[in-house]
């Protein structure tokens, strides 16, 4: 059974903004089982549910109890299930256990306002059980808790403490057995037959941990709660990880949080445990999109995608400092055919011959200013691209949104175009019939309109950044074991093909020199 453990009702609880009808009813859309009022110092008679359930129209299979939110001398709030009588405030935790041993004690939201409960406070023998989600605390707050219940393993329990209807439900406890009493409620709460209801992904990488959380049930409305949280084992990767949770702060400040273009929501960090958490989105790669959809589809999907680039380009942020760009940028050049030199790899010399290119057209067209610079994302591809909608049923909720910061820089704005082009052609160099139906140039096309680039150096700047997009592709392609590869070779040709055709066209674009 599913339920909603913490519900406050705006005719028993003067903080509350929802009446009871509105409340169960809810509930019911969120496809709960049941929900139990719990006022603060009221118990609902038989006889007020009993009209509460009339007047809401509800199946009788869905279930209200009554308990209550007990103001407590040295646990602060406590949920009481099961008890037959009003409690005042400021009794104590071992008096209500005294009084009443068959009532469920749980103590409510013990993490918020950043409180970090004790050890012997979250297993303290009067309470059975402690409720680690709630909508009080923080997101860094519930994850806070959810860790110390893998550590501790105490019962736990979650409530939503709900105060107005748009979010009742979104906290949910699942049991493992039926019943149909409050009473039946508090022993399954005592015997620790219980649990938040939520889905729990492990999903580790090199020195990091990743976990997707999905909480509650869908209902209605088919939304919920769904939050990475990612753990960095390595101090370095923690600074990468922190700086890019910033820099998609303040995107996402700038119009990047709902609508048809957003990023990932930040909501909250930990410096303490190295602890990053942001909303989960739901969707799927643009890659994978493209692969399944309809012609009409996957043209539509690759134009949002140039709408996202263009607008934030068109933001002109600059969040990392410019003068950064030029010494990372040497450095990563110098991992990319540091790799092939040490290897003694064939193409040692192309590599190092691409990489000077790379840097000295760079040079060029920039020199050492970096006032047109502009935030970019810088490792813009169909994967790092996910393709969601809100409502299944309308596709005017369709969005894209754009993950994964860690290579954002203060850049050259035609360094993100030009890794889309050249990722977007080795992503689907096997399905040419993909590339018939959502041509590259719907993207090229779509993004300039939005932008308006009038400098007639631009396409040739695009061009430079696909060269040195497949040279870290090549890079990749060898150091996951792909160094005798085609693909290798074939990424090679392209990026010096693409620096011939910029020597070429510079050529014609510079003036000719007086006789």
């Amino acid at each position: 059974m599913i339920m909603e453990m913490h519900a406050h009702t705006a005719e028993h609880s003067a903080c509350s903004f929802v009446n009871a009808v509105d409340l169960v009813r809810k509930a019911l859309s969120k496809e709960l089982q049941g929900i139990v009022l719990t006022d603060h110092h009221y118990l609902w008679p038989d006889e007020e549910i009993i009209r509460l359930r009339q007047q809401a129209g509800l199946p009788d299979y869905f279930l209200i109890f009554s308990a209550q939110e007990v103001r407590t001398a040295d646990f602060g709030d406590v949920l009481v299930y099961g008890a037959d009588r009003t409690l005042p405030a400021g009794i104590s935790l071992e008096r209500i256990r005294r009084e009443f041993p068959r009532a469920a004690l749980v103590w409510a939201h013990p993490y918020r306002k950043e409180s970090r409960p004790r050890v012997d406070q979250l297993l303290h023998p009067h309470l059975d059980a402690v409720e680690i989600f709630n909508s009080n605390h923080t997101v860094a707050e519930n994850t806070r808790a959810l860790r110390d219940w893998h550590r501790y393993k105490f019962t736990a329990i979650g409530g939503t403490d709900t105060h107005s209807e748009s979010y009742a439900g979104t906290y949910p406890t699942i049991f493992d057995h039926p019943f149909q009493s409050v009473a039946e409620l508090a022993e399954e709460i005592r015997r620790g037959r219980c649990r938040p209801f939520f889905k729990e992904i492990p999903r580790s990488g090199t020195q990091i941990q990743v976990t997707e959380l999905t909480i509650g049930t869908k209902g209605a409305d088919e939304r919920r709660e769904k939050i990475i949280i990612k753990t960095h084992d390595n101090p370095a990767k923690w600074k990468t990880a922190e700086r890019a949770y910033h820099i998609i702060e303040n995107i996402a400040a700038h119009g990047f949080t709902d609508g048809p273009f957003r990023v990932p929501r930040p909501l909250g960090f930990d410096v303490e445990s190295h602890t990053l958490i942001e909303e989960g989105v739901r969707g799927k790669s643009l890659f994978d999109k493209l692969l399944r959809a309809d012609q009409d589809s996957a043209r539509e999907y690759l134009r949002l995608a140039a709408r996202w680039l263009a607008k934030l380009h068109s933001a002109r942020l600059r969040v990392t400092p410019a003068e950064e760009y030029f010494p990372r940028e040497e450095k990563r050049l110098e991992r990319y055919q540091k790799h092939f030199v040490e290897g003694r790899h064939p193409h040692a010399r192309r590599v190092r011959e691409i990489t000077d290119a790379v840097m000295q057209a760079q040079q060029s067209f920039y020199g050492s200013t970096t006032a047109n610079f502009i935030q970019g994302h810088g490792d813009f591809h169909l994967k790092n691209i996910l393709v969601g909608q809100d409502h299944p049923d309308n596709r005017d909720t369709t969005f894209v949104a754009v993950i994964d910061f860690d290579s954002s820089l203060c850049m050259p704005q035609a360094f993100d175009v030009g890794t889309f082009v050249a990722q977007y052609r080795n992503q689907l160099f096997s399905h040419p019939e993909v590339r018939d139906k959502a041509p590259l140039d719907i993207f090229l096309d779509t993004y300039r309109g939005h932008v308006g680039i009038r400098d007639p150096e631009f396409p040739l700047q695009v061009l430079l950044f696909q060269a040195r997009t497949n040279l870290s592709i090549a890079a990749y392609l060898y150091k996951v074991g792909m160094g005798a590869s085609e693909d290798l070779h074939r990424v090679l040709v392209e990026a010096e093909q693409c620096l011939a055709e910029v020597a070429m066209r510079v050529s014609r674009l510079a003036p000719s020199s007086a006789s």
